[in-house]
């Protein structure tokens, strides 16, 4: 007889195990369906965003930091570094030792939350009197039933068409985080996240770094100011980013990967290098998912198809993360993967998608909430622009670091935060005071009135709020 279960989980990325621990917190008995292997072949919790995502990316990013500070500004503090050098193979060693801390912490959570882990892939088999079926295909085949199902199977990385990735010369997310040596020349399709973070990584580790981007804008969802300030610092450093391209040809061979593309002036040039990284966006993952055998309905794009609630089109089944409509971001599929196991009890579980953070973890790093002063004009509302350079910060210059800003725009009416945007140091901290500003509709005015710790880098912040109402005090 298979094992009954309230809830399974497919899934266990951000979105799958957050849900599976609240869901046994509200006194379901749940179990939790995953196949990512370690190197060993054991289980390897945390989805793409442990394994191949957010937390190795910021683990190369810090060591690369760190060598970049030793290189080129640790002068100024007047320390005297002789002899330096990078070891590529033990700083990758370091970024798995991080990512298998989360692994093995996530094991951990299930065991003290009694949730049931089942190592393998799982998919559908059918509905049942019970719930729906599901097989879990592994060292071993066994089937469970579920009341309640959340799918959690996250994304994949797209290739480009006739271009699919072998990790060793045309890399995806995966390969870029399994490089082992600094290689002279590296290219990047794709100027968003992945590709300023991992062309970052490598150019401070003195890589000749190249990206390619099809827009004619560099991070276009991103606030025009923000971004043409976070470009004049990717520009100094040395990055060299190439806007508005048409990528052709690419070809493989012994020596590396070479790129055929036109300009945006319309001229033909050719990109070669070491290794080629294609970060052009993800698809849903529904791989082996078996919709077919429960009818489980997708959309064009092929993500599942889900109402407000993260309802699917089926009774007791549920879907939640990338596999779903909203922002691929790992905050956000936790944050519907609570939300849906409270729904599940009885409860009103809450997501505000007007109120998900957006960081990119470069230097300067990048982040925001809310709408862009492009977006508000496009809608036609009313506002107020407050600005603080970082330059007039003295815990910025006390880092060192003075580059960039924060923005703040306003209601011109009311008053309310519509937005704010932040290029600089510690933007990735910073935004959480913004959130929980336009979390509770504060104005301009409450972030202006409430007393921040000096020397601060979140007095930018303020005197972004003061400078809404043109009335900033240092500067």
């Amino acid at each position: 007889m298979s094992k009954q279960f309230d809830v399974i989980v497919i899934g266990g990325g951000p979105g799958g195990y957050i849900a599976a621990i609240r869901a046994a917190q509200l006194g379901q008995n749940v179990a939790c369906v995953d196949e990512w292997k370690n190197s060993q072949g054991g289980p390897a919790l945390g989805g793409t965003c442990t394994n191949v995502g957010c937390i190795p990316s910021k683990a190369l990013l810090q060591s690369s930091e760190h060598y970049e500070q030793a290189s080129h500004h640790f002068a100024d503090h007047g320390i005297t570094v002789k002899g330096l050098s990078m070891d590529v193979a033990k700083m990758v060693a370091r970024k798995d030792t991080v990512v298998k801390q989360n692994n093995d912490g996530i094991q951990y959570l299930f065991k003290k939350n009694k949730v049931s882990f089942f190592h393998g892939r799982g998919s559908f088999v059918k509905a049942s009197a019970d719930g729906y079926e599901i097989k879990v295909t592994g060292a071993t085949e066994e089937t469970i039933v579920g009341r309640h199902i959340i799918v959690a199977t996250g994304s994949n990385a797209r290739a480009l068409p006739g271009t699919p990735f072998d990790e060793e010369l045309i890399l995806s997310n995966d390969g870029a985080l399994r490089i082992n040596a600094a290689p002279k020349k590296l290219g990047l399709i794709g100027a968003g996240v992945i590709g300023l973070e991992m062309g970052s990584v490598w150019r401070r580790l003195g890589t000749d770094v190249t990206i390619l981007e099809g827009l004619p804008t560099l991070l276009g969802v991103v606030d025009e100011q923000i971004a043409k300030e976070a470009k004049k610092a990717f520009d100094k450093q040395g990055l060299k980013i190439e806007l508005g391209v048409n990528v052709g040809e690419i070809k493989t061979s012994k020596k590396g990967v070479t790129v055929a593309y036109t300009s945006a002036k319309g001229e033909t040039k050719t990109l070669e290098v070491d290794k080629l990284i294609v970060s052009i966006g993800r698809s849903p993952n529904t791989i082996g998912l078996n919709v077919e055998a429960v009818g489980l309905k997708l959309d064009e794009r092929g993500a599942i198809v889900v109402d407000a609630d993260c309802k699917t089109n089926l009774p007791g089944v549920w879907a939640v993360g990338d596999v779903v409509r909203g922002p691929m971001l790992a905050h956000k599929a936790e944050e519907e993967g609570v939300a849906v196991a409270e729904r599940i009890a009885g409860q009103h579980g809450h997501v505000n998608f007007q109120t998900i953070p957006w960081v990119i973890y470069t230097s300067p790093e990048i982040a925001w909430v809310g709408r862009t002063e492009q977006q508000l004009k496009a809608d036609g509302v009313a506002y107020k622009a407050g600005t603080f350079p970082f330059l007039a910060n003295g815990r910025a210059r006390a880092l060192g670091d003075t580059t960039g800003m924060v923005k703040m725009l306003a209601d011109a009416k009311t008053d309310e935060i519509l937005g704010v945007h932040i290029v600089g140091p510690m933007a990735s901290e910073l935004i959480a005071e913004c959130v929980m500003a336009m979390e509770f509709r504060a104005s301009s005015e409450d972030i202006a009135r409430i007393c921040h710790a000096h020397p601060s880098l979140s007095e930018s912040t303020k005197e972004a709020a003061l400078a809404v109402d043109k009335r900033t005090l240092n500067f």
